[in-house]
């Protein structure tokens, strides 16, 4: 007795025939027989010997299609990659790394220019509040805070209007750019 997989090259032709009627393009009817002939070889073992094969072949075919059509309806086209990219999460790592370059600008600040961002970035004081605090006009509040600022993104390297990505909320607050008049 023959083995049935030997005639599975006879209706190569019919199938890509068949599955180029189905799909309307030549590469993508390739890759439906292509996936017809992968199921077929695993499922020999579910093939009646003696029955039609080439029903058999187009009943998977046509069946492997029909799953493909389902599934591409529920996917989301994302051909430029925005969709990706907003599920996408950077590194923890790049965070720490952020956050200790911070730290070593932070600690090269003078003493007047640490207090005031720690008073309006990361205490969430007013302008006000932090030149009450710490006795001075609130001018030289906001001129401490705006120095300081642009002095940490000198330290790190950065464009003043360039975002940092911190990680820790009290830094954030400190480097933000935020008015609180």
């Amino acid at each position: 007795m023959t083995d049935p997989r030997d005639e599975l090259v006879e209706h190569l032709g019919a199938m890509r025939a068949f599955a180029i009627s189905l799909t309307r393009n030549t590469a993508t009817a390739d890759d439906l027989v292509q996936d017809t002939l992968v199921k077929a070889w695993t499922n020999f073992d579910k093939f009646e010997q003696g029955s039609n094969m080439r029903a058999w072949l187009f009943t998977i075919l046509r069946n492997t299609y029909y799953s493909l059509r389902r599934k591409r309806r529920r996917e989301v086209e994302d051909a430029d990659g925005i969709m990706a990219e907003s599920l996408s999460q950077k590194p923890d790592h790049d965070g720490r790394l952020n956050m200790r370059d911070f730290n070593v600008a932070f600690e090269q600040l003078n003493d007047e220019q640490r207090e005031a961002l720690i008073l309006v970035g990361a205490g969430g004081f007013s302008y006000e509040e932090a030149a009450e605090t710490c006795g001075v006009k609130v001018g030289t509040i906001k001129s401490r805070v705006n120095r300081g600022r642009a002095r940490l993104a000198e330290l790190m390297n950065m464009d003043e209007d360039e975002p940092m990505e911190i990680t820790d909320v009290v830094t954030a607050g400190i480097v933000a750019q935020q008015s609180h008049a």
